[in-house]
C-alpha cells in the first residue's frame, strides 16, 4: 500500500499537467482545423503535454526543481507562484491525494498482482476525467477511447475485473443505453441531456468492470447529478459523478455485481 501510494503521488503530480493542459491542446487543434477551413494561418505555439516545462499561467516564469514535489512543492511555495505570488490551484494537490489514497487502496482491497495494478490504472484515468470535465467540461476521446479498449484488453489477458464477454457487453450496453437515454431527451426537450463523452466514459467503465456493474454506477451517478441539479441551474458536469460511481464499483464490485444482477432480475 505504501508503495503504490508513493506511486500515486508520482502519477498525480503528471496528471495535473495532462487535466490542465490537454483541454487547452484540444482547443488548439480545433482552433486550427477552423482557421484551415477559412483558409487563414493556424494557430501556433500550443501547450504539449511534456513540453514546454512546468511554468507560472500568468508570469511564465518556470516552477523552480522544489516546486514539482509532490505535496510537498505546493507547501515549499506556500501555495503560490515563487515570482507573481498568483495563488496555484488547490486542485494540483488535492489531485495529487487522490491518486495516492485511490492507488493505496486499490491495492488494499486487491493485493500485490495484476487485478491491483489495473485497478490503479483504471482509478487514475477516471480521477483525470473528472477534473477535466469540472474545469473544461470535457471528456477527452485521448483518455476514454484508449482505456476503453485497455480495459477489455486487460480482461481478455485474464478475468482479472470481469470476464471477456462480461467487458465487451459492458462496453456496447454502457454506451447504447445511454445513447437511448440522450436520443430520448433530445426528443422531449430539444436539446442534448448527456453529452457523447458521458457516453464514452460509460462504455469505459463497463469495459473494465463489465456490463453488472453498469445499473448501479449509472443509479448512483444519476443520484448525484439529481442533487446537483437541486443546487445549481443550468448544465453541470456528469462525468464526475459516473466517475466517482464507476470506482466505488471498482472497491465494492461484488456489490455492485449484486446490485447489477438484482436490477436486471
Amino acid at each position: 500500500m505504501l508503495l503504490a501510494a508513493a506511486a500515486g503521488l508520482a502519477a498525480g503530480s503528471f496528471l495535473t499537467v495532462v487535466v490542465h493542459r490537454l483541454p487547452l491542446m484540444l482547443e488548439a487543434q480545433w482552433s486550427r482545423r477552423s482557421d484551415e477551413d477559412d483558409a487563414s494561418p493556424g494557430t501556433a505555439g500550443h501547450p504539449g503535454i511534456a513540453l514546454p516545462r512546468s511554468h507560472c499561467p500568468r508570469c511564465r516564469e518556470p516552477i523552480p526543481w522544489h516546486g514539482l514535489i509532490p505535496l510537498a512543492g505546493f507547501a515549499l511555495l506556500r501555495g503560490r507562484c515563487a515570482r507573481c505570488r498568483v495563488p496555484i490551484p488547490v486542485r494540483y494537490p488535492l489531485i495529487e491525494i487522490l491518486c495516492a489514497a485511490g492507488a493505496a487502496l486499490c491495492a488494499w482491497r486487491f493485493g500485490a498482482g495484476w487485478p491491483a495494478a489495473g485497478a490503479v490504472a483504471f482509478t487514475w484515468a477516471l480521477i483525470a476525467l473528472a477534473f477535466i470535465d469540472l474545469e473544461s467540461r470535457l471528456l477527452p476521446d485521448a483518455i476514454t477511447l484508449p482505456m476503453l479498449w485497455a480495459g477489455i484488453g486487460f480482461n481478455l489477458a485474464g478475468a482479472h475485473l470481469a470476464t471477456l464477454p462480461q467487458a465487451v457487453l459492458g462496453a456496447m450496453s454502457g454506451y447504447g443505453v445511454l445513447w437511448i437515454v440522450q436520443r430520448s431527451f433530445r426528443l422531449v426537450r430539444g436539446h442534448e441531456g448527456l453529452g457523447s463523452g458521458d457516453l464514452k466514459l460509460t462504455a469505459m467503465i463497463g469495459a473494465w468492470l463489465g456490463w453488472e456493474a453498469l445499473p448501479g454506477v449509472v443509479f448512483l451517478a444519476s443520484l448525484g447529478g439529481v442533487a446537483t441539479g437541486l443546487v445549481k441551474r443550468g448544465p453541470f458536469a456528469f462525468g464526475p459523478w459516473l466517475a466517482l460511481a464507476g470506482w466505488l464499483a471498482l472497491i465494492l464490485r461484488d456489490a455492485a455485481a449484486r446490485a447489477g444482477g438484482f436490477l436486471f432480475t
